[in-house]
């Protein structure tokens, strides 16, 4: 057996950006902490470790100890670290100039730290493009690790995988190392032994062979099941024993090691491509599902190993077209980087480089990946990753106001294309408040940034059919309920974190926005209505025409739409403003006309409120008399008045809606059902509150009403200045 054969362990850790201390620490207890337990114990096996820049920030502050261990192995070359963008983007979903500048950050700050070299990168998710090679190679990278799918879509059969290759833009070289599929299916599910095996075969049939192996490190204790299999009952232990016996022609090494002592095997040009779930994940549900029962069949047919390899399904960018939301963030974080951009060159060399550096730092962490999409990971559906993401673009635009001088109060307005869907959309802002309308999609309000507390009270997320809504349905009814309410399936060992998922399945029919306009049913009910029932009229998602108007203390955008109420006619007309005396508030105003006469109307506008947590205690509803009526979660229908509120305690806002008109207020929840590693589970995205009126036109055929929006943050302001003080030095003097 030749001693040349070589294995690289490649281990990937990350954290996303806004993740809860309490599950990086659990991570840390079952599967960060314990592998450098492990190495110390075998210190023959190296291993390619990554830690993602928003974990290792992280594990700064929290765990230095953890630093300091990493450190020493680094030294004693057991450890080589991968650098990649410092917060873990998506470089599909980023500038240039931000996949070049995070990868080169990240690779200076590693590098500082732990006076070490870092050659090579770890591409998030494995999401490429041929165009990466030139910004990883600027940014001072030598060599990546991709998935060997990469490589068999460019025509690479399998028994040529077995090393790395280069590929080059412009005459510069970058080495590309195929993740072996097989592997990453191996490790840690099969027994060692088998694993040893594997690469017993290929050593005999290579010589000289190269196996790399790249994966999530969470996959050792952390994912559901891992942590008895991997540690208690000893896997992890068995496969390290397992490597050390068979030194003697399977050397695990690093991918330093491997570049300097091992040729490429030649030249390739990788097709754009990721990982083969990623690319399933990013199809349009319902072809995901033409896709799985195509393969099921294809996979039978004789020519599938030859056939398999040039079957592909779809391209990562498209989960900007399939969630409206993801596209939502990444087109309002194109904006900030462009606008730093601006800033950078006008204010770069003068006295303003650290608020740039702040405003950057932001920005980047802004464009932490995982809630840009969604799968059996990704954090789309999960709010906490969603509103960490406008947290962080919200502070980075305030930041740069704060450069361009902006006193308070102001007001101004714009129109642009802020979400590149080729229609204008309408800004509206002042020092406290950014509101994002587009008058092609029912004149919405589709982003409402507080920038006081850094939130976007508009990160909603649609409740839409995905391909494993069918096994929710198949398995919720034989699913064994557990104490905690859940369950698990018996025959598929689907884990159901609540009971009746399969009852909370429900898909909207409009955007779960605000400034949403609705003719509806006389007589209709909330739980009507929450079902999706009872809208007859055309304005929730039709086109509005659009103006603005300003002045020096005032703004505002009036949106006007023709349509229909059932088979009749009507005008809507709404003015949307903000006014310098009152920069917390936004005033509404409703022009009904052209109504069909001596009829019953019911007309209702929808406001959508998240990233409000919705079964805690400290986040409620109020009424018009102030009092508590429950939590965000609860679902009513409010007798006439003219007010009501939503309170977080914990973000410190106060949410108020006025209106000048009695009006019934409907309250709703809007609750996704999602599926994460951990299982199937119950997600609250948004509270609907819908003021609704039910009325005869007058004989002009005009009817009018003015809402007011107010946010309060003055218990966030106060908290802030409580906190700010309690960390300023104490001074002392003494008088002898």
């Amino acid at each position: 057996m030749p001693v040349s054969t070589r294995l690289i362990l490649a281990i990937h850790n990350h954290q996303p950006v806004g993740n809860f201390d309490h599950v990086i620490r659990h991570a840390c207890e079952k599967a960060y902490f314990p592998l450098l337990d492990l190495l110390e114990e075998f210190p023959e096996i190296a291993v390619v470790l990554h830690n993602s820049g928003s974990l290792i920030d992280w594990l700064m502050k929290h765990e230095p100890g953890y630093i300091e261990r990493l450190a020493a192995f680094v030294d004693n070359g057991q450890i080589e670290l991968l650098g990649g963008p410092y917060f873990e983007p998506i470089l599909a979903a980023i500038p240039r100039r931000d996949r070049v500048g995070q990868t080169a950050s990240y690779k200076k700050f590693l590098e500082r730290r732990f006076d070490a070299p870092v050659r090579g990168a770890w591409i998030p998710e494995r999401v490429w493009e041929q165009s990466f090679a030139a910004d990883l190679i600027d940014a001072g990278i030598e060599y990546i690790l991709l998935d060997d799918a990469h490589f068999r879509a460019a025509g690479i059969r399998n028994e040529e995988l077995h090393g790395y290759y280069f590929t080059e833009d412009a005459g510069r070289k970058l080495c590309l190392f195929p993740g072996s599929e097989r592997l990453r299916y191996l490790l840690p599910y099969a027994d060692p032994h088998e694993i040893i095996e594997h690469c017993r075969q290929v050593a005999e049939k290579h010589p000289g062979a190269v196996l790399t192996f790249g994966d999530d490190g969470e996959k050792f204790g952390v994912w559901p099941g891992s942590w008895d299999h991997v540690y208690t009952n000893g896997w992890m232990r068995r496969f390290f024993t397992a490597l050390r016996e068979q030194s003697s022609w399977l050397k695990v090494t690093t991918m330093d090691e491997t570049v300097r002592n091992v040729s490429p095997l030649g030249r390739t040009y990788l097709p754009d491509g990721s990982y083969r779930e990623m690319m399933e994940w990013a199809l349009p549900a319902e072809r995901q599902v033409q896709y799985h029962d195509a393969m099921n069949g294809y996979r039978q047919h004789h020519d599938w190993p030859q056939l398999g390899s040039f079957v592909r399904a779809g391209f990562w960018r498209n989960f900007l077209v399939k969630y409206p939301e993801t596209n939502e963030m990444y087109t309002r974080m194109l904006g900030v980087s462009q606008r730093l951009a601006e800033y950078e060159e006008l204010y770069g060399d003068k006295e303003h480089v650290a608020d740039l550096r702040a405003a950057r730092a932001d920005l980047y962490r802004a464009q932490c990946n995982c809630p840009y999409w969604h799968g059996a990971f990704g954090g789309l559906y999960l709010p906490h990753l969603r509103n960490a993401v406008y947290s962080h673009l919200i502070a980075a635009d305030h930041k740069l106001d704060q450069i361009a001088g902006k006193s308070h109060p102001w007001v101004e307005v714009s129109i642009d294309d802020y979400n590149c869907d080729s229609k204008f959309e309408i800004s509206l802002k002042s020092d406290k408040l950014k509101a994002f309308l587009a008058p092609a999609q029912g004149g919405q309000m589709y982003e409402l940034d507080v920038t006081a507390v850094r939130h976007n009270l508009l990160s909603t997320l649609n409740r839409r059919f995905e391909p494993y809504h069918h096994k929710i349905r198949q398995c919720a009814s034989s699913a064994h309920v557990t104490e905690h309410g859940g369950g698990v399936d018996p025959n598929g060992g689907v884990s159901f974190k609540q009971a009746g998922l399969d009852q909370k399945l429900q898909y909207d029919q409009w955007a779960r926005k605000s400034l949403v306009d609705h003719f509806l049913q006389p007589g209709l009910a909330v739980e009507s209505f929450a079902s999706g029932e009872g809208t007859v009229g055309d304005f929730a998602q039709g086109a509005y025409k659009a103006i603005v108007r300003r002045s020096d203390s005032h703004v505002e955008a009036v949106m006007t739409r023709d349509g229909h109420v059932g088979p009749h006619h009507a005008t809507v007309r709404k003015i949307i403003a903000m006014n310098e005396s009152c920069p917390g508030e936004i005033q509404i105003r409703y022009e009904l006309s052209n109504l069909p006469l001596n009829l019953p109307l019911h007309f209702g506008v929808e406001f959508n409120f998240a990233g409000l947590a919705g079964s805690a205690p400290d986040r409620y509803l109020y009424d018009a008399a102030g009092r508590s009526i429950g939590t965000l979660d609860s679902t009513h229908s409010l007798p006439a008045g003219k007010s009501m509120g939503l309170v977080d305690e914990w973000l410190g806002i106060d949410v108020n809606l006025d209106t000048t008109m009695p009006a019934e207020f409907w309250i709703m929840p809007v609750q996704t059902v999602s599926q994460s590693e951990g299982g199937f589970e119950l997600v609250h995205q948004s509270t609907s509150v819908v003021p609704h009126w039910e009325f005869f036109a007058p004989a002009d055929g005009c009817w009018s009403v003015d809402l007011k929006l107010s946010i309060d943050t003055s218990v966030a302001h106060a908290r802030a200045l409580h906190e700010e003080n309690a960390r300023r030095p104490v001074s002392m003097s003494l008088t002898v």
